[in-house]
């Protein structure tokens, strides 16, 4: 089993002005812990489960470029993109770039958003659900297109939400055929097909339906012609170790549970990232203690 860091708030002790010293330290502390990856939510106001609208948020793509300079191995993405805030052909530069600048760890999380307020408090684009999700699947289609040879598909790329002119991308990303895709969200009616058909990784709510899912994207792999066992299975948690490391076998326990219903890799949230300490736990206590899973 991998372990991520997932990174959706930055209310730290300190405020704006230790904010680029303080994610520097959490991410070299990560590094140098075992964690397999960083990411960070895509909001630009904090979602209301990790505190509401008036809480610190930073936008993600320039955040993940800030990570990439402070580190060095860590496989780096958006959990998860919010597909109708960036134009396809802008969020595939972006994402290109992340890789390029990384030396190839840019990986992209993408989903179809639910967080309306923050969209249009800030004048950003949030159409119905249904909407949301034809974007998705045109905007990974506009991405490989992106990605395609060594300077993008050239040829016009035209769906219903998504036209793009010329599909040019220089520099190409280093990862190849191209930087891999996740696609977030457990829905069995959109989202898992859309997994099946195009995606590198699924990102499924953590619970017991996990199995009955991962059954349906088998038998959807299948119909697609796809290798199921290519598909990286990933959830979304919480690391909550203790103090001083009294619950570090309660995370254990809980991530044996997860690996025990088909789970590969882990994004976690650990509590109170920002005074280290934590961190230090999980690469001595647990991540050791789960990669054989």
């Amino acid at each position: 089993m991998k372990i991520g860091l997932h990174v959706p708030a930055t209310s730290w002790s300190g405020g704006p002005a230790s904010l680029g010293t303080t994610l520097a330290t959490i991410c070299a502390a990560a590094e140098a812990a075992g964690f397999a990856s960083i990411d960070v939510a895509d909001h630009l106001w904090q979602h209301p489960i990790m505190g509401g609208p008036t809480e610190s948020q930073l936008e993600a793509y320039t955040t993940l470029g800030f990570i990439a300079a402070h580190t060095q191995r860590v496989r780096l993405l958006a959990l998860a993109t919010a597909v109708s805030f960036r134009p396809a052909g802008l969020l595939a530069k972006m994402v290109t770039t992340l890789d390029v600048l990384s030396g190839g760890r840019a990986m992209l999380g993408i989903g179809a958003g639910d967080y309306p307020d923050e969209a249009a408090g800030l004048g950003l684009p949030y159409p119905p659900l249904g909407e949301r999700f034809d974007l998705l699947e045109e905007t990974v289609q506009a991405c490989l297109a992106m990605w395609a040879g060594s300077q993008g598909d050239e040829r016009p790329f035209q769906g219903k939400h998504i036209a793009l002119g010329r599909p040019l991308n220089s520099p190409q990303s280093l990862t190849r055929p191209h930087p891999p895709i996740l696609i977030a969200g457990s829905g069995e009616r959109r989202t898992l097909p859309l997994v099946a058909r195009y995606a590198d990784a699924c990102n499924l709510r953590p619970g017991p339906e996990i199995p009955r899912q991962l059954d349906l994207l088998g038998r959807l792999c299948d119909e697609e012609k796809r290798d199921y066992d290519a598909i990286e299975k990933t959830v979304p948690f919480g690391f909550d170790v203790g103090e001083d490391g009294s619950k570090s076998g309660a995370v254990i326990d809980q991530l044996r549970w997860l690996a025990g219903l088909g789970i590969q890799t882990v994004f976690g949230w650990v509590v109170g990232v920002d005074r280290i300490t934590p961190l230090e736990v999980m690469g001595r206590e647990v991540i050791p203690a789960v990669m054989d899973l």
